[in-house]
């Protein structure tokens, strides 16, 4: 019973991270706050993929996500980087709007 309340969870969190990764875009952003909001988003896929990673490299030998024949390793981790932006552009974690907001702090510090 518990994967029925860890996929409500996921997707939960999901939802709240669009809201506040929406928010984060409401209005024109300044090229400085583009470029934050960039470096947030890329910074939670990076996160995502290094932790969609781990979780793959168990997966064993055959099958797809295995090393069997050439170039598994190559395909595996292409799928990866390719759940992890897909991960990121529905919402992420929720973890690019807190990055966001701290290199905000920081750019407005440093005027």
């Amino acid at each position: 019973m518990p994967l029925p309340l860890a996929s409500f969870a996921v997707s939960a969190g999901l939802g709240l991270a669009k809201t506040a990764i929406d928010r984060i875009g409401a209005g024109t952003p300044s090229p400085a706050q583009a470029k934050a909001k960039k470096t947030a988003q890329d910074f939670e896929a990076m996160f995502l993929e290094q932790s969609l990673d781990r979780v793959f490299s168990g997966t064993g030998e055959d099958g797809p996500m295995g090393e069997n024949g050439t170039g598994g390793g190559v395909y595996r981790s292409m799928l990866v980087k390719e759940y992890a932006s897909t991960i990121t552009k529905s919402g992420g974690l929720g973890i690019a709007a807190p990055i966001y907001a701290e290199l905000m702090k920081l750019q407005e510090g440093a005027r």
